[in-house]
Order: structure tokens, then sequence, then C-alpha cells
């Protein structure tokens, strides 16, 4: 006896393998109201998760302050008979450290970002040279600007070019500190006195000007939403089998979460799912986790509908793993077509739903266990922290809520990236 059987009703698994997909492309964006019926998965973010990734956030600022780059800067200035020309070359940042880092979500405007007690000590060259009818020195001398700073930051996350992003241009740095030593200036000539009274303001310019630094800050913000967008499209892709989750409007920020609304299109064999009828209202989705999904029926029926038609999950059963079942069929011949008909007798029917519940959901559930667990370690669950996830079956969709510890790993292959 041979037969199988297609678990078709895998809605808490399944809504389990998008719990890390946040944010991708989209070709338009409309108001939250209006995107509620396109929208398929929603992904709602609260302040206690806001705190677990701004304990990262000193590690993304050091990034962008290391990968920021200081055009080179020349200049001359008339003293007395003569010029002094000048020339900065090769600034780097070193020593870099952050003191502390506070974080407020501005409700319905953006998240307000404050780094303190920001230390670093700026290197370079500098080339200079004293020239008059009667004298011509020229001269290169290494440079530090050690400084105390802090950073402010108000980000705004908007829907645009297809996809979420974070627009940080409202950034402004705040110097405590700014101090220019020139290489060996414990006993320095006249020359080198007379240079470092010149150039000190110049240098200073260079090094307070905030555009390089929020300049890469910014640069640094999108390749990070780049970077989650590939990861959840790696997350969520397996063979033929993929899902869009692109944005259907601006992420809303409120006081005590940040939300985000997703299309939650099946593709499968480059074919795409439909889904215009959306049942989703704020109403539903929780807030009472570090991270609450909402996942429409309308996503995960097509999805289960390409895994079966992918030959996925799905196992003969045969011999001694079945139990004997004694079905009576009434057979009869009418318009040329043999037609079979089992008897519908009370206990046989009392005993197959017992066969079902007692033998057949345990087989199945045992074979499923193992192999929706390789499934998601193959797409990297295993490398997250996930506390506690409960999933939660309603009429139309399904919530999705848990806790988590911050993934280190894709952070450290974040800053890998940004820094090469």
């Amino acid at each position: 006896c041979l037969c199988f059987f297609r678990f078709v009703k895998m809605e808490r698994s399944a809504a389990l393998l998008l719990v890390l997909a946040l944010v991708n492309v989209s070709c338009c964006c409309l108001d939250p109201p209006a995107a509620y019926r396109f929208t398929g998965a929603v992904c709602r973010l609260t302040y206690p998760a806001a705190v677990v990734l701004n304990e990262k956030t000193t590690e993304v600022i050091q990034a962008a302050f290391q990968h920021a780059k200081y055009p080179s800067i020349e200049g001359q200035r008339s003293i007395g008979f003569g010029t002094v020309k000048y020339g900065f070359h090769n600034l780097e940042i070193h020593n870099l450290s952050i003191g502390k880092s506070e974080f407020e979500l501005k409700e319905n405007e953006g998240i307000g970002i404050s780094i303190s007690n920001v230390s670093a000590v700026f290197k370079g060259t500098i080339n200079y040279g004293y020239g008059s009818w009667l004298l011509d020195l020229k001269q290169s001398v290494d440079f530090e600007v050690e400084s105390q700073i802090d950073l402010v930051i108000n980000p705004k996350l908007y829907c645009g070019k297809g996809k979420v992003a974070a627009d940080t241009s409202d950034c402004y740095l705040t110097f405590h500190k700014l101090k220019l030593l020139l290489q060996g200036d414990r006993e320095p000539g006249w020359l080198k006195r007379m240079f470092t009274d010149i150039v000190t303001f110049t240098v200073k310019l260079v090094v307070k000007s905030q555009v390089s630094i929020c300049k890469e800050i910014n640069n640094v913000s999108n390749i990070l939403a780049d970077f989650i967008q590939e990861q959840a499209e790696q997350f969520l892709s397996d063979g033929d089998i993929g899902v869009d989750i692109s944005v259907t409007s601006s992420p809303i920020i409120k006081s005590d979460y940040i939300e985000s609304y997703h299309k939650g299109l099946v593709i499968y064999n480059n074919t795409k799912s439909d889904l215009s009828t959306s049942v989703f209202n704020p109403s539903q989705l929780p807030e009472n986790r570090m991270l609450n999904f909402w996942i429409s029926d309308g996503l995960l029926d097509p999805l289960m509908s390409a895994a079966h038609h992918d030959g996925r999950l799905i196992r003969n059963i045969s011999g001694t793993e079945l139990t004997d079942v004694t079905v009576i069929v009434n057979a009869s011949y009418a318009e040329k077509k043999l037609i079979l008909k089992a008897t519908t007798e009370e206990n046989l029917r009392s005993y197959l739903q017992e066969a079902v519940e007692k033998m057949g959901i345990p087989k199945v559930i045992s074979y499923l266990e193992p192999e929706l667990t390789a499934l998601m370690d193959e797409q990297g669950l295993n490398l997250f922290d996930l506390i506690n996830p409960e999933v939660l079956p309603q009429d139309g969709y399904v919530i999705v809520q848990l806790d988590f510890g911050f993934p280190q790993h894709l952070l450290v292959e974040f800053l890998k990236r940004t820094l090469n």
C-alpha cells in the first residue's frame, strides 16, 4: 500500500520564515490607509526593539567616520615681504571612540539620534613653504588634530526609488575640542611657529566641515538599507520560490513603534501571485513584543501552493508505517461508468477520525519538524537569537510575535562590506 500526504495548512511554520524580512523595493508608494488593501505583510518594531538596535548604532557611526573621505586643500597667504603656501593631504581619522548614543522616536516625524563624547584624532600631511625675494623655504610635516565632538542626526524614513530609505541630511556636529599639533612642535622653529598660527584656522575649518562626515553617514545608512534588503530577499528565496516584500507605503513612526507595510506577493517560476483585497487593519497588530508581524492568508496560501507544486514537504508513507484499515466499498455501474462509494457507517467514520488524530497527525508532524528545521537553518534562521516566538492564526491572517537578540553576525558582515 502506498500513499502520500500534502501538508497544506502550514501557516505557523511558513510565517516564521518571514519574520526577518523588513525592507525591500517597490515601484510605487501610497498613503498607509490606501496601501492597506495591497498589503500582505506588516512589521511593527516596538520601542524595546529599537533600544536593542540603538546599542549597535555606535558601530555604524564609527564605520561612517572611518569611511569618510576628506578632500586635499591648498592655499596661500601673504606675510610681510613674502608668501606662505600650504597644502593639506591624506586626512584620516584615528583612535575613534564614542561615549554614548541616545535616541527618540518622534511621532509622525522621524528618529532623533544623539551621539555624545566622540573622541577622534585627525591625521594628515601639510606641505608648506615661505617664499620671498630673499628666502625660499619648503617643508613637509605630519600633523594631528585632537577633537571632542557631539553628533546629532534626525533621520527621516521615506519610500523613494523603490525602497525604504533613510534621509540623514539633518545632521550636525558640535566641536568641544579642536587642537592642532604639528610634528615635533615641542621645540618649533620660527617658521613653524609662524606657520602654525597661519594655518591652524584653516585646518580647523577642514576638520569642522560637516559635509564629509554627514554625507558618509547618509551613505552608510543607505548601504545598510540595501544590505538588509539583500538579506531579506535571500532569506525568502529558495529555488524557484520567492516573495516580493516591496513596500506599499512609507513607514509610519509612533512614539512607541515603527511600522512598515509590504506587498507579500509569492513568485514561483517567474509568475507572481495577486493580492488586492487584504483585510489588514492596524488594530489587528499587537505591540506587546519586540517584533510583531501581520501576515495575510493571501500570502501564505499561494506560498504553500508553490511549495506543493515544487515538490516540497511531500513524503511517501508505506509498509509498516501504515495501519490496516478495512473499508467497505459499494460498486455500481451506470451510464457506462464504474461508481465506487465507501460506506458511511458511523463506526467506520469515528475509527478513521481517531486514526487520523492519534496516528496520522503525529506521523506527519514527526516528518514535518525536521524538514522545516532544515529549511530554516539553510536560510540562516539559526543564526538569529529569536526569543519565544509565537504564531497566532486568525481569520484571514496570522500574527507572529517575538523578542530577539541583536544579530551580531549581520553587523560584522555589513561592516566588512562597508569598510572594504
